[in-house]
């Protein structure tokens, strides 16, 4: 039996998967390899890199035209600035895929003796110029993992491979392919023999061009899907295959994880004469998200960064003009995978919409001192006294809890979802809107009603927006995008909650509670 897998490369007998190599444009790849070029491949983690890396590799050797050899030099990570421990590491990588690959020892018994005569700074130049030499057919290298090695030893590869660049194909590889999250161009590697940051692309300016490997598109991920029902006889109905896709927007790790999830985990489908329904997809959803596995929990590493900060901040508050972003703090957060590769700049999928605000807002949402069973009645949620107790709570106690967040700026905002997360997470929840320049979030509250029977679903719409300008102003700008949101949803309940950041005015004037008419719809509008 074969099952969705989310660690490690694919093996075919036991993963359902796509032709590794259906994501790239072979024409391309080789016409770069035809011309002899050196080329980058790069995408975000766990986007089926390696596995298409290891997939050229066999279809270059079964071509019977080139000698073609795969490493990974992750494992050299760990020498750090050592060049001669980290070189000992990929030399050995080298020649042990040399032997596995191609039964081939050359590079095995080379390089131990060019290490100890020619030094770390020549050794690899050294070996693949031999290796290369040894016989007529023209040798490939694909180097997974480049951006995993570190300051002289990432520059100490780069230059190594540059130098002999001029000697290929007969005394130097025909094409090296890098493979990484990121381009090597936009690499700053600071290198302790180095006074200032040697920039990636000056170290190996021989590259020719960078491919970027993309998402899955919708019908791949139906295709995927669908080798699960035929193989099982289980189907997904179309609802729920709708949602897989607009959860993951096609990013492969999220794909094979929601699918793992609904089908083969404990709490998920596991009768296989039963559908996985679009409920099954949407618990799966919410279960990642609060496991948190490896590949959401590197995501949210990343955010304590500066420049990936400076790049979600405005995103989070929607305010264009906070953060301050560059050009290469925007590329760098793209090449993560964590923002869309288009304007406008906006989280690159829902699940990771929803994962960041939670992750920022957690140690907030676990300190609040307010029972979710407060704001139950009757089985609905009563919004209404949950949108007073966060008013007051925010008249009180808002200066000091918006500094305990790293992203200040969208600290209000921020500081209402971990509220309404406290209450949700005990049945419902949360599907969240927002990107830079819109200057508003737009939250839809979904609430399960009633243990028996067909399901049903509260569902409550909450604006927020910051004042600019004037409050009535912002009031009148916000009811009908609220109005709008409210339609999307079906909801009957909206809510617009106004902060009114204005240093010195009185709570007095801040706060205050009122309905408002639009379009037919009530809208209760909340200042905060």
């Amino acid at each position: 039996m074969r099952f969705f897998n989310t660690s490690g490369p694919i093996i075919a007998e036991k993963h359902y998967h796509l032709p590794p190599l259906s994501r790239f444009d072979l024409d391309d790849l080789d016409r770069l390899i035809d011309e002899w070029q050196y080329f980058v491949l790069h995408a975000p983690r766990q986007t089926g890199k390696t596995t298409a890396l290891r997939a050229l590799r066999d279809r270059l050797t079964g071509s019977g035209d080139y000698r073609c050899v795969y490493v990974n030099v992750e494992p050299a990570q760990t020498a750090r600035e050592d060049v001669e421990r980290g070189m000992r590491t990929i030399l050995g990588g080298i020649g042990d895929e040399a032997i596995s690959a191609l039964g081939d020892h050359t590079v095995e018994e080379l390089w131990p003796q060019l290490l100890e005569r020619r030094g770390p700074d020549a050794a690899l130049q050294a070996t693949l110029g031999r290796w290369a030499a040894a016989e007529p057919k023209p040798l490939v290298l694909l180097i997974d993992e480049i951006d995993a090695l570190i300051g002289d030893t990432l520059v100490s590869v780069l230059r190594q491979l540059r130098a002999g660049y001029a000697d290929r194909p007969r005394h130097f590889p025909q094409t090296v392919i890098l493979c990484g999250v990121r381009d090597v161009r936009d690499y700053r590697i600071h290198a302790s023999s180095e006074k200032e940051p040697v920039l990636g692309g000056s170290a190996f300016n021989v590259k020719a061009e960078s491919l970027r490997m993309g998402d899955f598109r919708e019908g791949q991920v139906r295709d995927l899907l669908a080798q699960h029902t035929a193989e099982t006889g289980q189907p997904f109905a179309q609802a729920a295959i709708a949602e897989v896709w607009r959860l993951s927007v096609g990013q492969p790790w999220l794909v094979n994880a929601l699918a793992r999830e609904a089908c083969f985990q404990r709490d998920g489908v596991r009768d296989r004469s039963q559908e996985v329904t679009l409920d099954a997809v949407q618990e799966a959803r919410e279960r990642l998200i609060l496991r948190r596995d490896t590949h959401l929990d590197q995501l949210v590493h990343k955010l304590e960064e500066p420049r990936v900060r400076r790049v979600i901040e405005p995103v989070l508050s929607g305010d264009p003009d906070a953060g301050g972003f560059s050009t290469e703090d925007l590329q760098y957060v793209r090449d993560l995978g964590m923002v869309r590769q288009t304007a406008p700049v906006a989280i690159a999928n829902p699940i990771y919409q929803e994962v960041i605000p939670r992750e920022l807002s957690y140690p907030q949402q676990e300190a609040l001192p307010h029972d979710p069973a407060w704001f139950v009645r009757d089985g609905y949620l009563d919004m209404d006294a949950l949108m007073r107790a966060f008013q007051e709570f925010f008249r009180d106690h808002s200066e000091h809890w918006v500094e305990r967040f790293q992203y200040k700026e969208a600290g209000p905002q921020l500081l209402l979802q971990a509220f309404l997360q406290r209450v949700v997470n005990s049945g419902g929840r949360i599907e969240r809107e927002y990107g830079v320049g819109r200057r508003r979030i737009d939250l839809a509250v979904i609430w399960p009603v009633g243990d028996v029977g067909p399901r049903r679903e509260q569902r409550v719409v909450v604006e927020c927006k910051v004042v600019r300008g004037s409050v009535d102003a912002t009031v009148a700008e916000g009811l009908p995008q609220t109005a709008t949101y409210m339609d999307r949803w079906g909801a009957e309940d909206g809510h617009l909650a106004v902060f009114d950041r204005t240093s010195g005015k009185p709570w007095s004037e801040r706060i205050f509670r009122r309905t408002e008419a639009f379009e037919g719809r009530e809208i209760t509008v909340w200042g905060m």
